[in-house]
């Protein structure tokens, strides 16, 4: 029996760069054959914090009233759930405590996007890495994926490796076996997020040697496009579950931050 197929990592144009209404994700899941998706759009942090890229905390209500009037509208068609994006960035802790607190989540991806003041996923800034030792680079992101690890406050570590967007690959490795050590521990999953084979690096995230180290560790994966257009909801997901199955990993959900599978 084919397990149910979901799309846990969608946005909404409330994040400032994301088009088409919430129930135009709902359509396109039904036309790709899903059973269902996850709304986690990227959730609202202190103002200082990366603001044209994410919701206001004035908008988060009616983010989690649309995804619940999509809910209702496909109700027996297509299973509509609630997440959040969260970012992991040092001192914001008890910020995003409080959001995650506001209201009932089924799934929460905890992401890092910034070292420092470098947002270095911005293809504005991607300069930057010229001016970076790509070592210490990895070194600082893994410290920080162990660290949004360890908070408690996450069910899945967002796009493992997602330095490597503009083709900046990790020539160590060892940083990420030790984040994925942290990851298992804590019991949270990993973000298989599809979006990678649409940037500059071709390849999904995380790459096949730590989706492979992942599954070792008993690490299990949610399936995201991080579709910011509806056309973009279940993006390769045939070559997602075909790479993820021979790699020996397992596919899970998430409801009422409850994992399944």
């Amino acid at each position: 029996m084919t397990p149910p197929l979901f799309d846990s990592h969608l946005h909404t144009p409330l994040c400032g760069h994301a088009t088409g209404h919430p129930r135009e994700y709902a359509r396109a899941a039904l036309d790709a054959g899903l059973s269902g998706i996850c709304f986690t759009d990227h959730m609202p942090m202190p103002a200082w914090y990366d603001a044209p890229w994410r919701m206001r905390q004035d908008q988060l209500a009616e983010y989690v009233d649309t995804v619940r009037e999509v809910q209702a509208e496909y109700a027996g068609r297509l299973t509509v759930r609630l997440g959040l994006e969260a970012d992991f960035h040092p001192g914001t802790e008890r910020f995003v405590e409080r959001v995650l607190g506001s209201h009932e989540w089924d799934y929460v991806i905890g992401s890092v996007h910034y070292l420092g003041a470098w947002g270095f996923d911005n293809p504005e800034y991607s300069a930057e890495y010229d001016e970076r030792d790509l070592g210490g680079l990895y070194r600082d992101y893994y410290a920080l994926v162990e660290g949004a690890a360890r908070t408690g406050l996450f069910d899945a570590v967002g796009h493992l490796d997602l330095p490597k967007k503009f083709g900046h690959r990790d020539t160590e490795g060892y940083a990420a076996l030790h984040a994925l050590d942290v990851v298992a521990e804590q019991g949270l999953s990993l973000d298989f997020n599809t979006a990678g084979w649409r940037k500059p690096v071709a390849e999904a995230y995380p790459a096949p040697n730590l989706t492979r180290a992942a599954a070792e560790r008993g690490i299990g994966f949610v399936l995201g496009s991080d579709a910011h257009r509806p056309e973009e909801v279940g993006y390769r997901f045939t070559d997602a579950l075909k790479e993820l199955h021979d790699l020996g990993a397992r596919v899970v959900t998430y409801a009422g931050r409850i994992r399944h599978g």
